[in-house]
């Protein structure tokens, strides 16, 4: 299900692409240097937009730059993450941030054509692209979905759907109209970054995820792109791809602190 694309293409767009996903927070700093990229939000305490995206560090260096990185993150009280992809460095950076306590998950770097795609379901399952008068819903389920304050979501939507060049686009599914997922998808010049989706458990097993699927990938072939592409956990969203057509380019480590 893969685009007519050369390889390495397509290891870029489901690799390095997806790190400029972000949203331009005004509290948003992002620390960018040769083979270093970090996200640090002191206003999200729950999670997002407070990450490491790609270290490839010097081992004779390594373990200072962990832990003046950890430190800072304490320091403000806010959930993080460090992606350990490929090109990450030094070898052991996995185990090194492993002994400082942080949770390891897995996650598969993920990618399909945008075309071919069914999505077929349930006739009571409806999607709509998100605007200024449906924000507030899809904040309530995504905060109720992830277990998270739904205050400095709000701002995070807000800001998504205000950001320059409209590349962030939001989506809410309703089953027999009553709100019930959420989805988002960033467009890059290449690809489009499938991210965000949640569905609420007393809704789940109807078809939503799919339905969300099929109108983001709808959308990103309208704007001409062929290629769809997504993090996935491996636990929960990657099977559920991988049914839908998406093939694994990539499985690497994400740990979260």
């Amino acid at each position: 299900m893969l685009p007519d694309l050369p390889a390495d293409e397509i290891f870029e767009e489901v690799v390095v692409t997806p790190r400029g996903a972000y949203v331009p927070l005004p509290d948003l700093r992002v620390v960018e240097r040769p083979g270093w990229l970090q996200l640090v939000t002191p206003s999200l305490k729950d999670g997002g937009l407070n990450e490491i995206a790609f270290a490839a560090l010097d081992e004779r260096h390594a373990d200072a730059v962990i832990d003046v990185a950890l430190a800072e993150y304490r320091a403000l009280g806010v959930r993080f993450r460090w992606a350990v992809g490929p090109g990450s460095a030094p070898a052991d950076l996995a185990e090194r941030l492993e002994r400082r306590g942080l949770e390891r998950g897995w996650t598969r770097g993920m990618a399909r054509s945008t075309g071919g795609f069914s999505a077929e379901v349930d006739p009571a399952v409806g999607v709509e692209e998100v605007g200024a008068t449906t924000l507030e819903a899809f904040t309530r389920v995504m905060a109720e979905g992830w277990g998270v304050d739904p205050g400095p979501l709000a701002r995070v939507n807000e800001a998504a759907l205000a950001a320059e060049g409209g590349r962030h686009r939001l989506y809410l599914a309703r089953l027999g109209g009553e709100p019930a997922a959420t989805a988002a998808y960033v467009a890059f010049p290449r690809s489009a970054y499938l991210l965000g989706g949640v569905v609420l458990p007393r809704f789940r097993g109807r078809g939503l995820y799919r339905a969300l699927v099929g109108a983001r990938l709808a959308d990103a072939r309208a704007r001409g792109l062929a290629l769809a592409t997504s993090h996935a956990r491996e636990e929960t969203s990657a099977p559920l791809l991988e049914t839908m057509g998406f093939e694994t380019v990539c499985r690497f480590p994400v740990f979260h602190g």
